[in-house]
């Protein structure tokens, strides 16, 4: 391990990173995580736990965990390559690159461009993980089942998080480098920056150590190895395949602060697409764990006066995290294979982020000690997409109830019905009364229907009131 000096040139004591990720992995039942702190040019690395607790293999420095939804950066990045390469305008409709895209709506299907898949405003919905195969045309494949979709905002209206539109970006990268994703990612990412714990599918990743996702698979029970390995090898663009160790993910993080500089000296992307990539693109509504706004594939935090850039990610039983400071030329990435891992990941990444930037974690959302009133009548209705339903509720006591009943594919994966109570928090802010997951979640009801009733219930994706 390499000791790393914070910001004033005072040394971090030696050990704290292993030990602060071993005291998280115990504390919340996580099987086995691993965490890399990039600082100037230095890297710490530590792991904890175990890679799958049907083998008991010990994790780590170099274990390949999948990073689920931060891929998307990566597929943003490879975009702004063809930008620079003068292949690919953002602001051009995606039909002059992939003229086969359709979804249900003609006219957003001729309408949304580029630059409005990368920070989610095509407003399509966009959680569609259809199964297409594993051989080289998956994505081609998934890209023709979009046609029946439905377009639950106008393009470039607001704000919602699109997983469907990350693989139609990773399609246009197909058809302009002739190859598939996969191939190309490795080609112009992870050649160039000499990045060698990284697999872009199951095939590759079984050569390194690689972690095994862990799910609860019955009310009650302790978390056991997933059934499979990954989703859908489709949804890969979006973060369905692509593992690596946390040393590996800063790594890339790094080149990201170094104006597109990789480690031999060359230009993997242009100074000015790293700097568009992590400019606002789009306001985020106030939901606490998202950024407060989004660029081209980064979000983007305001914490404690500073700026931060960061993804998530979650698949089987997977999870990853990357917070990236550039003026501070600090990045944190931790990966896990299970538990509960938001807490975890926020007491390693605060502290890191306090001790080595002087940026401490906004709190968590909470219900206000004394709740305010609320008009039930804008918010009460059923919200609903294909993969759920949301129906809102007041009761006779004027508290505010939410229904979520997963449908499709959701349903089919045994998630069950819930029922909750929401209080207000802030406008048309809302948190859970108790707990979900560890923490009191937001949602925001967003706009009108033109009778006073709220249009969208947002969750991070915008789900349209129906009727």
């Amino acid at each position: 391990m390499v000791d790393l000096e914070d910001g004033a040139g005072t040394p971090v004591a030696p050990g704290w990173l292993a030990d602060q990720l071993a005291e998280s992995v115990a504390a919340h039942k996580i099987p086995g995580a691993a965490v890399a702190v990039l600082h100037g040019d230095e890297i710490v690395a530590a792991s904890a736990g175990v890679l799958n607790k049907r083998t008991g293999v010990p994790t780590t420095d170099d274990s390949l965990f999948q990073i689920g939804s931060i891929t998307k950066v990566w597929t943003a990045t490879l975009i702004m390559q063809l930008v620079d390469e003068g292949l690919v305008d953002l602001d051009t409709p995606i039909r002059s690159y992939v003229p086969e895209f359709r979804v249900a709506d003609e006219t957003a299907s001729e309408r949304i461009t580029v630059r409005q898949l990368t920070c989610h405003t095509a407003g399509f919905e966009g959680d569609i993980f259809t199964d297409t195969g594993r051989d080289d045309d998956a994505i081609e494949k998934y890209v023709a089942t979009l046609h029946d979709v439905p377009q639950a905002l106008s393009p470039g209206e607001h704000f919602s998080y699109n997983n469907a539109g990350y693989v139609v970006l990773g399609r246009i990268v197909e058809v302009l480098r002739g190859k598939p994703f996969g191939v190309v990612l490795r080609e112009h990412l992870a050649g160039p920056l000499g990045l060698t714990r990284l697999a872009v599918n199951a095939d590759e990743a079984i050569m390194h150590r690689a972690a095994v996702g862990h799910l609860q698979l019955a009310p009650d029970a302790d978390e056991e190895p997933a059934p499979t390995w990954s989703l859908a090898p489709s949804n890969a663009p979006a973060g369905s395949m692509l593992s690596m160790s946390a040393g590996d993910l800063v790594r890339f993080a790094q080149m990201h602060m170094r104006e597109g500089v990789g480690p031999d000296g060359a230009q993997v992307l242009s100074g000015a697409s790293v700097t568009q990539m992590q400019e606002e693109q789009i306001p985020v509504p106030r939901l606490g764990l998202m950024g407060d706004s989004w660029g081209i594939g980064w979000e983007i935090f305001d914490w404690d006066g500073s700026t931060v850039i960061g993804h998530d990610g979650g698949t089987l039983g997977q999870s990853a995290s990357l917070r990236v400071v550039p003026d501070a030329g600090l990045a944190v990435a931790i990966v896990a294979n299970g538990g509960d891992v938001l807490p975890a990941f926020r007491a390693v990444t605060g502290r890191v982020l306090d001790e080595l930037a002087g940026i401490r974690l906004p709190d968590l959302f909470a219900p206000p000690a004394a709740p305010t009133a609320f008009d039930a009548a804008r918010y009460a209705g059923t919200y609903e997409v294909q993969i759920v339903s949301m129906d809102v509720a007041a009761d006779g006591d004027g508290k505010l109830w939410v229904t979520e009943t997963p449908k499709g594919i959701l349903a089919e994966a045994g998630r069950r019905p819930e029922t909750y109570e929401i209080v207000p928090l802030e406008g048309d802010t809302f948190v859970t009364a108790s707990p979900r997951h560890g923490i009191h979640l937001a949602m925001t009801f967003v706009g009108s229907d033109g009778s006073g009733r709220a249009r969208f219930l947002h969750t991070g994706r915008a789900t349209p009131r129906t009727g």
